[in-house]
Order: structure tokens, then sequence, then C-alpha cells
């Protein structure tokens, strides 16, 4: 997969273009102040200047992160994101965590300290410690984002046994270690497994008010849509990343001064369709556990995430929820939109466009793709990318069967 300090990845030094870099320097030129909270700290003042919706809150309480001493039912940890960065806050913890998907890199890891004593602007550090759990065969080898679903902690346990989860997962095994606010039908799911909700005789919750001291959280949800939303896009976005740091460390004009012969070249081609064999088939949802009932957020996450994106003329959008079937209306990722993305070298790029143009046109006939994405799925998802996405090939305008 190459090494994070191959030449080409440069991961640790390489200049950074991302969420966080913006916002530390209007800090650091003094065009932003936050201000410290003595409950929550920089938590209010971050989510603003990172534009994250407090819609967007989900509570965990399993103690799978950096400050697991902390967390626990009665003192949940509080997740944020939109779709370039995501964002933890512990009550009482000593720091904010950042994970920001930057332009080449993947995702960058970041810490502020809750200190409102610092003597000067507060800054965001790179936290590379956060690799020792966040670069690892659940995220393809390359820094990343992680989803688990976590058993139920014993008496004699520290946490539950984590599961790591993606978009292909049905509801049934999601939610392990969460509060969950809204619905998922008639569909159990291992969410709110939690002493506070041990008499109840339903699990299901509309707000957490009454299941802890809620001091210092923006909201009194934890919203089931966006948690889906959110496996979606973090299992996308580690594959990106791995398809830009694949393309990069094969390439030879990027290893100086080596060369490549013909059956070099012919190998990396091989290497990346394969690669962008696995994109597109995330990408457009192919492998999706399909929805048996309706999900219904609590937050208006749902509502606001669906109203968002670039439209055609139609007025439809890779951000439009379903929820009833599936996640997605018009099933491909709407992080095709990304900087990542956008950015994805020749070597990826090139495969990643050719797979999903054959996907999308038909000339794919493996019938796991026909089952997937039904005719109308396909003509829907070209006409909006015709219209929204800038660099599509000119391939995109042919026809659709």
């Amino acid at each position: 997969m190459g090494s994070s300090e191959d030449p080409a990845i440069a991961y640790t030094t390489a200049r950074l273009n991302n969420s966080v870099v913006e916002v530390n320097r209007k800090l650091q030129d003094g065009s932003l102040q936050f201000t410290f909270d003595p409950t929550s700290g920089f938590l209010r003042s971050a989510l603003n200047a990172l534009q994250i919706p407090i819609d967007s809150q989900m509570l965990v309480f399993s103690r799978t992160s950096l400050q697991g001493k902390r967390i626990g039912e009665q003192n949940p940890r509080a997740l944020f994101f939109n779709d370039r960065v995501a964002l933890g806050w512990v009550r009482g913890g000593d720091v904010l965590e950042v994970a920001a998907h930057d332009e080449t890199a993947g995702i960058v890891f970041y810490t502020l300290e809750q200190r409102g004593d610092a003597g000067g602007p507060p800054q965001f550090q790179r936290a590379f410690i956060c690799l020792g759990c966040h670069m690892a065969g659940n995220t393809l080898g390359v820094p990343g984002l992680l989803m688990f679903s976590t058993t139920r902690a014993q008496p004699n346990q520290f946490s539950g046994i984590p599961r790591h989860i993606d978009h292909s997962d049905p509801i049934t095994r999601r939610f392990g270690g969460w509060f969950v606010t809204g619905s998922t039908g008639s569909v159990q799911n291992m969410g709110n497994e939690a002493a506070a909700l041990d008499a109840r005789p339903s699990h299901e919750l509309s707000s957490v008010e009454g299941l802890f001291d809620a001091g210092g959280y923006p909201a009194l949800t934890s919203d089931v849509v966006a948690q889906l939303v959110l496996t979606h896009q973090a299992g996308m976005t580690n594959l990106l990343t791995r398809a830009a740091w694949e393309a990069r460390a094969a390439d030879p004009s990027l290893h100086a001064p080596f060369t490549a012969t013909p059956e070099q070249q012919a190998s990396i081609a091989a290497v990346m369709n394969g690669v962008s064999s696995e994109v597109v088939d995330y990408l457009l949802f192919v492998d999706e556990a399909k929805l048996t009932d309706r999900v219904r957020g609590a937050s208006g996450f749902a509502e606001r995430f669906s109203s968002g994106g670039p439209r055609d003329r139609k007025g439809r959008s890779l951000y439009e929820l379903d929820l009833s079937r599936r996640l997605m209306k018009y099933p491909c990722s709407y992080l095709i939109y990304s900087p990542a993305f956008d950015a994805l070298p020749a070597l990826a790029k090139a495969p990643i466009y050719k797979r999903l143009w054959d996907v999308l046109s038909g000339e794919e006939k493996d019938p796991r793709y026909r089952s997937a994405l039904s005719l109308a799925d396909r003509q829907s998802i070209v006409e909006i990318l015709r219209d929204t996405k800038k660099d599509l090939p000119p391939y995109f305008q042919g026809a659709i069967r």
C-alpha cells in the first residue's frame, strides 16, 4: 500500500489543505476568536468555525477512544460531523479531537487543548498518536475513520468488544455502544443497551433527556440517520485515500530517477483497475445492506442533509436521503464532490471514472449490479452527474442501457 513516508505521500510533512488549516490561520491572524465555556470548553466555537451542524450530534458510551477512561453511560462522548471533518468532545476531557479529510493526505488528526488560559490564540495541533488505531487493517492501511458497534460491557470489563462496521452491515448489527434517537421501525438494533434503559419496555428514544446529566451537550439527540450517514462516509473516505495512496506509491514519475517498463506499466494498471472496482462498488452502494423498514431521525439532520448539495436541472441532488429501502434516494456517494475525489491522481481517477461509466451505462452485465441499481437509478445518477460534476469524461454523454 506504500509507506506513509513514501516521497510521493509524505504524510507527516506534506503541505495540507483541509478545513482545520483554514481555521488555524484565522485564529492566528485574529480574524477568528474562540470563546471558552467552563463546561464544554471550545466545543461550540469549534463547531461554528468548522461549520459542523449540531443536529449531527451522536453519543457513544463505549470506551473505544483516546479518552476512554472519561467515557461511560453517564458521560458519553459526543461526535459531530459534516462531509469534510468530524469532531469528538468528552465532557471533562483534556482535548477536542478532530479528524479532517485532507485534499491529498487522507484523514489528518488534530487535537485542541481545552484550556482557556493558554495565553495566546488556540491552535489545533496534529495528533499522530491517533494513528495507533486509525491506521490499521480496518482503515485499509491508511489514516482513516473507524466505526464500531460494540457489545455491552460485562461487569468485569472496561469496555465491550468492538466490531468494525460499514454500510454493508444490516441494522441488526449496528449502534452497539451508542445512544440512538429516532426509529428503525420494526427492525431491532444494538443501540441503547444502557443501565438507565434496562427497566423500560422499549429502548426506542426520541431524546436522551433524563438518562444522564446533559450539562454541556449542545443537543439532547443522538440521531440514527446521522449515524447511518457517517458510517457510509467513513468507508468511502478510507477507500478514496487508499486509491490515492496506491496511485502515488505506484507512479514511477514520482520516484525519480526510476522509470517503468511496459510490463511494469501494465502491472500498475491492473492494480489500479482492481482498486477502482472496489471504490466504485462502494460509491454506488452495490453491497449496501437494504433497509426493511423506514428509518426516522429525531434531530432534523435528515431534512437538512437532504436539502444540501449541488442540484441538477430537475432539482435532484446526490445528498437526498431515501431511508425506506436504502440510505440514499440516488445511490451514488455525495463524496464524489469532495476535494479529495477531485484531487485523485490520474492513475486512480481515470480507471474509477471508466469503471463508474461501465456500471452506470449498463456495459457491465454482472447480475449483482443489475439487482443493486435499476435502469431508473442509473439514468438518474448519470443525469445528476452530467449537470453537477464538471470533470466528467466526455463518454458520460453516451447512451444508458
